[in-house]
């Protein structure tokens, strides 16, 4: 992993981290034991299966009002793109952190079942 890649993962997980701490707690509880992944950029697999290449973040498996009942094959989990929030954010460090935050929390949104309209509404399409 070279050095831009390592501060990339190292900046993402201190925004995830800083704006879990910030969240109400009910919604901090239910953010909490959400695993969030960090890659370069979607795979082979995720442009197979419809998602753009330049995708900043995704959310994948159940919502949160479905966990229980959904059987699928993966768990909920919040994928994070680095290397297309690090472009997003032109190289800049305060922006690209600005942009983690904003596609976590869109992430979170879907895994609390929020549509694309719902996450417009609140500033975080």
């Amino acid at each position: 992993m070279s050095q831009l890649e390592l501060r990339l993962q190292e900046l993402a997980r201190a925004e995830v981290a800083a704006t879990l701490a910030e969240l109400p707690q009910p919604l901090a509880e239910r953010a909490r034991p959400l695993p969030v992944t960090f890659a370069l950029r979607p795979s082979a697999a995720h442009c197979r299966d419809g998602i753009e290449p330049d995708t900043l973040g995704l959310f994948v498996g159940p919502d949160f009002a479905n966990q229980e009942t959904d059987a699928l094959p993966l768990p909920p989990q919040i994928l994070l793109f680095l290397e297309n929030l690090w472009e997003q954010a032109e190289g800049d460090e305060a922006v690209y952190r600005e942009e983690v935050r904003t596609t976590y929390l869109h992430e979170l949104g879907h895994y609390l079942g929020l549509d694309e309209d719902d996450l417009s509404e609140r500033g975080l399409a």
